[in-house]
C-alpha cells in the first residue's frame, strides 16, 4: 500500500504549480452519460485454450473531470484519451495534448474454481486498485497511454503497468474505424498470484511448482469500429488479438500463448 501511495504522490508532486485544475471548471460542462450492453468472447483467463461468452452491461457517468463506469463503458465516451478505466477517476491535468488522471476499481482477483485449470491453486482475494494513467495526443487521430496500478490493500494483487498507442484510421459521419498495439508487464507480487503454482499446492493442483519473477506479460493489438445509427443509440465491436510473454508464457498454467477477443454491443450516449 505504501509504494502505490507514492506512486500516486510522485505524480501529483511532479506537475507544475496550476496543472492540477483541469483548464475548464466542471460545471461549465454538461454531464454525460452512457447506458449499454456487449457480448464477449475470450479465452477464460490469459493463457486458457478453453474460452467463454458473456453478456455484458455497460454504463459510465462524466461530470466535468469526475467519472464513474463499468469496464469498457468509459472508452465509449471519448476516442483513445479516456484512459480511466473502470471504476472512479478523476483527472489532475486536462490540457490540449496531455491528460493525466487518478482511479480507484474494485478487483475481483481470482477463484481456484474460475477454471479447471486453476483449481487446487490459492484464491486471489478480491482488493482496491489505484491506477495513475496519462495519455498524449500525438496527432487528433493517434494518441499515446500508459498506466500503472497497484493493490492498495496488500491482497496479492501486485503492481501491473502497461503503454498504449492507439489510432483512429476512418473517421465518417457514419463509421469509425481504430486500432491499437500495446505492451503490459507486471511485478513478481501479481505473477506469482496469477500464474504461479506454490509448493503448497503442487499436490491439489497437479502442476509443477513454479515462482515468476517480474516482467512483461503480453504483447496485444486490436481494431474497432463504432457506427451510429441515430442522434443517440450506437452500434460497436471488435477484434483483437494477444501473444504472451516472459514469466507468464513459461507458466504451467498458460496452454497456449496465443489468444484472441471478440465483441459487439449496442449503446445509448447523451
Amino acid at each position: 500500500m505504501k509504494s502505490a501511495l507514492l506512486l500516486l504522490a510522485a505524480g501529483v508532486a511532479a506537475m507544475p504549480a496550476g496543472a492540477q485544475q483541469t483548464e475548464q471548471e466542471p460545471e461549465n460542462q454538461p454531464a454525460r452519460y452512457l447506458l449499454g450492453v456487449s457480448v464477449a468472447s475470450r479465452p477464460e483467463y490469459d493463457g486458457a485454450s478453453a474460452r467463454q461468452t458473456k453478456f455484458k452491461p455497460l454504463w459510465a457517468f462524466q461530470w466535468g473531470r469526475w467519472r464513474i463506469s463499468t469496464s469498457g463503458g468509459s472508452a465509449l465516451l471519448g476516442f483513445g484519451r479516456e484512459g480511466g478505466g473502470a471504476g472512479a477517476s478523476t483527472l489532475l491535468v486536462d490540457r490540449d495534448k496531455l491528460r493525466l488522471g487518478v482511479s480507484l476499481r474494485v478487483d475481483s482477483g481470482r477463484s481456484s474454481g474460475d477454471a479447471s485449470t486453476t483449481q487446487g491453486l490459492p484464491d486471489v482475494r478480491r482488493t482496491l486498485r489505484a491506477r495513475l494513467y496519462a495519455n498524449y495526443s500525438l496527432t487528433p487521430d493517434l494518441n499515446l497511454g500508459a498506466n500503472l496500478s497497484q493493490d492498495l490493500l496488500g491482497r496479492k494483487g501486485g503492481l501491473t503497468a502497461g503503454i498504449d498507442l492507439g489510432w483512429r484510421f476512418y473517421r465518417s459521419p457514419t463509421l469509425e474505424w481504430a486500432s491499437g498495439i500495446g505492451l503490459s508487464a507486471a511485478d513478481a507480487q501479481n505473477m506469482r498470484s496469477y500464474f504461479g503454482v506454490p509448493e503448497s499446492a503442487v499436490v491439489a493442483s497437479g502442476k509443477p511448482a513454479y515462482i515468476p519473477g517480474a516482467g512483461l506479460r503480453d504483447l496485444h493489438a486490436g481494431v474497432s469500429f463504432t457506427k451510429p445509427l441515430s442522434k443517440h443509440w450506437f452500434a460497436f465491436g471488435g477484434v483483437g488479438a494477444s501473444r504472451l510473454l516472459g514469466p507468464v508464457a513459461d507458466s504451467p498454467l498458460t496452454q497456449q500463448r496465443n489468444g484472441s477477443y471478440a465483441n459487439v454491443g449496442i449503446a445509448w450516449r447523451n
